[in-house]
């Protein structure tokens, strides 16, 4: 693999970020383009998988909308229960939007449909191909790319970091990641069950244990994403049906069959300290993380990445960095309200002592029913307040 000696942009990290920023700078005609991921081809990990009526919005002119919703599966609603009683309700099927729904999607589905429009576009990716040295310059900024055919040197005008939250193009910049971790970790299981609530709904279950989402999955799977003060390295079948014994239904039990895929994480809520210095910008992990509370990390991010291909290539063509500097300040002002917002979600719901539980669900059951507020709270999870 050669890579050119020279382009307009360097884009570092081809996951939803990288793919979506690099498809649109070769859809909007940016020039040389090239997007880089040390990894030696994409992800097989289901990852990240709610997909924002937002997203689906900035999504549809490289045409990506489309796919997804052909290898999706639409939710209209979105509930809080504790055990078999029902606190809340939030309905998307309201929202001022084509896409009146959230659209659950594998992550590594979704990466398949955006690379393969970043291919349709006449882009690509270079992999394995591992940035280990920036060297920020006047009018150009220098990166040493490790490849199979050894460290090669490539100029390019504007670096663009997608390469997540251990970002090495943030720590090469001396970009500050302020911010902490949550104590507990959590525990992510996609696999096939009998679930009592069915696949048309994405749950919040509540307990005194802590947390879990349930959410339905194209294909019949449904993803169960729970908290635990010391989860198992390779959480099993087991650890997922005692989940679901103690936080799930009580009248009607769910039972797990077959686990298809696990991990365990742990979670930070931190921001960048700027997502723009002289010719190094960020996006997405790289630039904010947050806990998964409202699915918003990957939407976020792939909403970061499109937003910037107008200003950089504004930039390009015209060397004023205002465009720039603009967008830098609203996606990071953007960011630090989400990471605000997901942690009061987060804190909320793993509330322990009785009463906290009781005055979270008593303000729960209040809150919703209101049509206004209801109709409020789909709007932001949505990400339309970002128009």
């Amino acid at each position: 693999m050669v890579l050119p000696r020279d382009c307009e942009v360097l884009v570092v990290g081809a996951g939803p970020a990288g793919l979506s920023l690099a498809a649109e700078l070769e859809r909007q005609g940016a020039g040389r383009v090239l997007l880089v991921d040390r990894q030696a081809e994409g992800s097989n990990l289901s990852r990240a998988a709610v997909i924002h009526a937002r997203t689906l919005e900035v999504l549809e002119p490289l045409g990506a909308t489309a796919e997804l919703l052909r290898a999706g599966h639409a939710v209209k609603v979105f509930r809080m229960r504790e055990h078999d009683r029902l606190l809340a309700t939030i309905p998307f099927d309201r929202l001022p939007s084509p896409y009146r729904f959230v659209l659950m999607c594998p992550q590594d589905r979704t990466e398949q449909i955006l690379h393969h429009r970043l291919t349709a576009l006449g882009g690509t990716v270079a992999r394995p191909c591992k940035l280990v040295r920036l060297e920020p310059g006047p009018d150009h900024v220098l990166a040493d790319l490790e490849t199979d055919l050894g460290t090669q040197q490539v100029a390019a005008r504007y670096v663009v970091g997608c390469d997540g939250g251990h970002s090495f193009v943030r720590e090469a910049a001396g970009i500050a990641f302020a911010g902490g971790t949550y104590e507990e970790s959590f525990v992510l299981a996609d696999l096939h069950m009998d679930w009592p609530l069915g696949p048309d709904e994405a749950s919040l279950m509540l307990s005194p244990d802590g947390l879990m989402v349930v959410v339905p999955f194209p294909g019949g799977r449904y993803r169960i994403v729970a908290t635990m003060a010391d989860a198992p390295a390779e959480p099993d079948l087991a650890t997922a049906q005692a989940l679901l014994d103690r936080r799930g239904p009580q009248q009607q039990r769910a039972v797990a069959h077959d686990l298809i895929w696990s991990s365990r994480f742990r979670i930070h809520h931190r921001v960048a300290a700027s997502f723009r210095k002289d010719r190094v910008l960020l996006c997405g992990d790289a630039a904010h993380v947050h806990s998964p509370a409202g699915g918003q990390g990957m939407n976020t991010g792939i909403q970061d990445a499109v937003s910037l291909a107008g200003p950089l290539i504004a930039t390009l063509r015209q060397g004023d960095t205002e465009g720039l500097d603009a967008w830098a300040t609203a996606r990071r002002h953007n960011a630090q309200r989400l990471v605000a917002m997901t942690d009061r979600l987060t804190r909320i719901a793993t509330a322990r002592s009785t009463p906290a539980r009781l005055l979270r669900n008593l303000a729960l059951q209040t809150v919703t029913r209101l049509p206004p507020l209801q109709r409020r709270i789909a709007f932001r999870l949505a990400e339309l307040d970002l128009r």
